[in-house]
């Protein structure tokens, strides 16, 4: 089953809300993206039958290996382009709204030509700060 953007925008979010509570229900998906329970109901019920969510008898929400492996990619995408845009001066708010915008689309090919740069970049500015 391919993700679809929105799909992939709700493991992300589930990936990064694991990472501060190891329980994650759907209304803290509800308040961290500011979407109604409905519509985080109904993608959960999707990312679950893709097999990327899981859910205990609480209704705790966890990744599967597979939707952990499609949400850390895109959360690795979130942080290296906003990373990479402040460094070039976008501002951060902006940057981190354009990332969004970017991370899904962006081929991998692209992605590890950005990386490899700002990875280039940053270690230029530490040598010139040794």
């Amino acid at each position: 089953m391919h993700l679809q953007e929105s799909g992939e925008m709700y493991l992300e979010t589930i990936y990064i809300l694991s990472e501060k509570s190891s329980f994650v229900r759907s209304i803290d998906i509800c308040e961290y993206m500011g979407y109604s329970k409905p519509s985080v109901s109904r993608a959960v019920s999707i990312l679950k039958k893709g097999g990327y969510v899981v859910s205990d008898s609480e209704g705790y929400l966890s990744l599967t290996d597979s939707g952990r492996s499609i949400a850390a990619k895109i959360y690795e995408r979130h942080t290296a382009i906003t990373d990479f845009l402040v460094r070039i001066g976008v501002d951060r708010k902006t940057a981190a709204q354009d990332a969004c915008k970017m991370e899904h689309d962006i081929s991998d090919e692209t992605f590890l030509a950005i990386k490899r740069h700002a990875e280039k970049s940053n270690k230029s500015v530490s040598d010139n700060n040794t």
